[in-house]
């Protein structure tokens, strides 16, 4: 995939440029040898790597807002990274870039449980904002499966969700505030703890901005009591589609499940082969998750199973205690590290509307049978948000060329049945050149003018998001 050529100035100003934000920031605080350096040379999209110029790891909003005057000074762009756990090449550096990590600011700066809301810093992870309320019996609703390690500010940038996101909604819904640096080192409060904020809505503005429009250093999150109960079932189905068709049933009849994850066969293989969760023979599962009191867990499920059951599922299983209802989602939450046990994967981010899953499911497998590369599917089918894991040998030539082609050939497929480019990974460097196919050039144009509002000289997570011809367009002309 092309990156930009480096700037050659700024390369041979690095000496400078180290001096300066060490002046700054604690020595230790600041990477510059090159060995070092490649920690930070890709994130989970492992495909693409880069070296950065440098790398900051600063521990407060006065030492971002610090050191971003000086790159803005020098010119120089930065990539803001949270924990890396980017699978759209989100944080991938530039040769000629600053990666500003925020792992170091980590702290809980504020607890309202009157007002139902917290106040972190940027850095600290998404399962840790739970686990800081879980004493009070709340917790924080936006779940992506590398919670155990992905930060807040990686979240907010992406939008993300995760499995419990068809109950309780994404990111955007449940981010009150943020504090954020933008590229020249001003500092500027956004929303607050409050309900809605007056004026434009800056907040959705930013949410989903991936690190374009400036660097979250704090954010206010809506925590959520916690349900009085849970229990999630297991849907057992020898085709696809046929589990596709019951998804779109359930949402259809207005059931509201918490959670409805989908496997299919290759990736239910992997997963009891790395987790062994118990889990059927089958081409297809769906592990539904309801909550609420004890009639109305029992209300949700008795509808639901009436639902599966025209559809003749080969199992249908209730967890009875707590133990049950782990074992159900024990391979749910393994699936990525258990397929990545036995192949290289590039993941997929597409949404589609859910009537669409049985149709969209049949011509991924074509798909992949036209292609010669396997696919397995696991996604959170109750919205719709698929995530394809497409199978190749990344020591095969040819074989990572020929994963990108069906990998945009499907989510080609998501915009034209009428979903979109991403639900929650982000557009970063995998999907920006199909931005194209879901938005006009005026559409394009307009959003990188909001842009040039926040990022003039464009010295913020470049190559990311528009066509690379656009971007790097748009940074020349800055220059």
């Amino acid at each position: 995939m092309e990156m930009p050529a480096p700037n050659s100035e700024i390369l041979s100003r690095k000496h400078e440029l180290l001096t300066r934000l060490r002046a700054v920031l604690p020595d230790d605080a600041v990477i510059g040898d090159e060995a070092e350096t490649r920690v930070y040379e890709c994130d989970a999209l492992t495909a693409y790597k880069c070296p950065p110029l440098a790398a900051i790891l600063p521990s407060s909003t006065q030492e971002v807002s610090d050191a971003l005057k000086i790159c803005h000074d020098m010119g120089v762009p930065v990539v803001p990274r949270g924990a890396g756990t980017s699978l759209a090449g989100g944080a991938l550096p530039t040769a000629d870039s600053v990666i500003l990590g925020i792992a170091r600011m980590n702290d809980v700066l504020e607890v309202d449980y009157d007002n139902r809301f917290i106040r972190v810093q940027a850095g600290r992870t998404n399962l840790s904002v739970s686990d800081a309320v879980a004493e009070e019996d709340f917790f924080y609703a936006p779940d992506p499966s590398s919670q155990l390690a992905c930060a807040i500010g990686g979240n907010i940038a992406m939008n993300s969700g995760g499995a419990h996101c068809l109950k309780y909604g994404v990111t955007t819904n449940n981010l009150m505030g943020v504090t954020m640096v933008t590229m020249d080192g001003s500092i500027v409060e956004i929303g607050g703890a409050h309900l809605d904020a007056g004026g434009l809505d800056l907040l959705g503005l930013v949410c989903g901005s991936e690190g374009q429009l400036g660097v979250v250093t704090e954010a206010t999150l809506r925590i959520l009591r916690k349900p009085e109960g849970a229990r999630p079932v297991l849907v057992a189905y020898d085709s696809n589609e046929v589990a596709g068709q019951c998804v779109s049933d359930i949402i259809q009849a207005g059931v509201l499940p918490v959670a409805i994850e989908f496997m299919d066969r290759p990736c239910i293989r992997a997963t009891e082969a790395f987790a062994k969760a118990g889990y059927p023979d089958c081409e297809a599962l769906l592990i539904i998750e309801v909550e609420g009191s004890e009639s109305e867990i029992a209300d949700q499920l008795a509808l639901i199973r009436q639902i599966a059951e025209r559809h003749n599922p080969i199992e249908f299983r209730e967890a009875m205690d707590a133990d049950q209802a782990a074992r159900i989602w024990l391979g749910r939450k393994s699936a990525f590290g258990a397929m990545g046990q036995i192949n290289d994967y590039m993941c997929l981010d597409g949404t589609i509307p859910v009537s669409q899953l049985p149709y969209v499911l049949r011509r991924i497998g074509e798909m992949s049978k036209e292609y010669g590369l396997g696919v397995g599917n696991v996604f959170h089918a109750g919205d719709g948000n698929m995530h394809p894991l497409i199978l190749y040998d990344a020591n095969k030539p040819g074989d990572l060329e020929k994963c990108e082609a069906f990998g945009a050939d499907i989510l080609k497929l998501c915009v034209e049945v009428g979903g979109c480019l991403t639900g929650e990974h982000g557009v970063g460097i995998e999907k920006r050149d199909l931005m194209v196919n879901q938005f006009d050039p005026v559409d394009l144009e307009c959003q990188m003018a909001v842009k040039d509002v926040f990022d003039p000289a464009w010295l913020l997570n470049p190559a990311k998001v528009f066509p690379l011809a656009s971007s790097h367009g748009r940074r020349m002309a800055a220059e």
